[in-house]
């Protein structure tokens, strides 16, 4: 017999037992919705804290600029084993990624530097962050707001502090503070500033995290007119960023910039790459003439990020393996037990042409569609669910970080999908191979003379 026979048997077979067959399929379908919502809420999640950490430590690429020699405090002289974070060409990095074709979603460059604010005998160490307010609208929709509005940012001196800092300091959007910080040669600052919004604490992180307005911020702690001491590149593709840092730092060095080493810093701090630069940057033996960039990926900086996603993945994974081999035992058992109850019927069968092999095929047929309708109806149901949930708005601090703008998202991969698929097809085919080779090898006769 041919296959198209097999499978017009098989579903034939199938319309017989519906209440049998529609509880083995729900219980497909149910093992295959619970793989497919953990599997796609677990990345969601995990994209969703990868786009805040991204948004942290800005970008998917992140280009620093230093130069050698700050001023000494006595002498005036500049210390060879001094180094300072800064940028002064501005349009020197954009020129090189634009001239590659690398496919980012955005770039943008801002200056970073520890700081306190001061209000009224009460204080908070921050890290503050100059931002082009004006102009940097992928920043401007990444922020949510507690209290105070974008329009308050058009404010020369406006700043943007977190929900805790403004319970601590006890301070409300209008007021004004002191920010206290270095300039990038080390010599104490201080600037009057006005709170134009309150930013909602999304993770402990976000929490130290203030805002100012670039021009005023580099002004402060003296960085030149439109110079900045971070470029960062937000890929659309985030597997491409270890590609693409390396291919930026070639076109650096082939223009005779001096630039770290990417590669030898992975090399030698596999765990932590950073590590490495920073290395390639600190002490006297490290002199150089002008600006030293230095790229790295976000995996680069945060590699506990990663060790952090394939935990997340290895453990779906396993939940995975365990629910459909729990289904499977199920499919298993019940396949026992229909071909007990089938046994005449085989005989029959058998005994008017149909095969050993043949009919081994017929039972692999029916369990293999009915795993293929319940594998499709649980897809579904898990879709549906996992769009349900996106509705819902959650106010939880603690999970945050794994939420966009409050709301659970998720993630599914086709080829996650289709590997899940194949490997619940073959458990299928394995769960029944036993029965299926019973019933290949039963004669006609013995099976005609067994009684029920």
């Amino acid at each position: 017999m041919n296959r198209v026979e097999i499978t017009k048997i098989a579903l034939r077979n199938l319309s017989r037992s519906k209440r049998r067959n529609v509880i083995l399929g729900i219980a497909i379908a149910f093992g295959f919705f619970v793989v497919t919502a953990i599997d796609g809420l677990a990345g969601g999640a995990v994209s969703n804290l990868e786009d805040q950490i991204t948004q942290m430590v800005g970008g998917t690429i992140a280009i620093t600029g230093f130069e050698k020699g700050a001023p000494e405090e006595d002498s005036g002289e500049k210390a060879k084993d001094s180094t300072i974070n800064i940028i002064r060409d501005h349009s020197y990095i954009q020129n090189i990624v634009d001239e590659l074709g690398v496919n980012y979603r955005y770039t943008s460059h801002y200056t970073r530097t520890m700081s306190q604010i001061l209000f009224n005998g009460k204080k908070v160490l921050t890290q503050t962050y100059g931002r082009d307010f004006a102009n940097d609208k992928f920043f401007l929709e990444s922020l949510q707001l507690k209290d105070g509005s974008l329009e308050n940012l058009k404010q020369k001196d406006a700043l943007i502090i977190s929900e805790g800092m403004a319970k601590t300091l006890k301070v409300e959007v209008g007021d004004s503070v002191l920010l206290l910080t270095s300039t990038i040669y080390g010599q104490s600052e201080v600037g009057d500033f006005t709170i134009a919004a309150i930013s909602m604490d999304s993770n402990f992180v976000t929490g130290m995290l203030t805002y100012a307005n670039i021009d005023i911020l580099n002004e402060l702690i003296a960085i030149p007119e439109e110079g900045y001491n971070f470029f960062s590149i937000y890929l659309k593709d985030k597997n491409e960023q270890n590609k693409v840092a390396l291919q930026i730092e070639k076109a650096i060095r082939e223009d005779n910039v001096p630039v770290t080493d990417l590669m030898e810093a992975r090399k030698n701090y596999p765990k932590n790459p950073e590590r490495g630069i920073n290395k390639q940057l600190l002490g006297e033996d490290n002199v150089w003439e002008g600006v030293k960039y230095a790229v790295e990926s976000l995996d680069d900086g945060a590699p506990q990020l990663k060790s952090a996603m394939s935990i997340v993945h290895l453990v779906t994974t396993i939940i995975l393996i365990v629910i459909l081999l729990i289904v499977m035992v199920g499919i298993s058992n019940t396949y026992r037990m229909v071909l007990y109850e089938r046994i005449r019927e085989i005989g029959t069968m058998r005994a008017i042409g149909m095969t050993g092999k043949d009919t081994g095929r017929m039972f692999t047929t029916e369990a293999v569609i009915l795993c293929i309708i319940g594998g499709i109806a649980g897809l579904v149901m898990g879709i549906a669910l996992m769009l349900a949930l996106g509705t819902l708005h959650i106010e939880n601090e603690a999970v945050q970080m794994f939420l966009k703008a409050g709301h659970m998202t998720f993630t599914l991969s086709p080829v996650s999908i289709i590997i899940q698929y194949v490997l619940m097809i073959l458990l299928t085919t394995f769960a029944v191979h036993g029965t299926a080779k019973k019933a290949s090898r039963m004669s006609p006769a013995e099976a005609l003379r067994t009684v029920k």
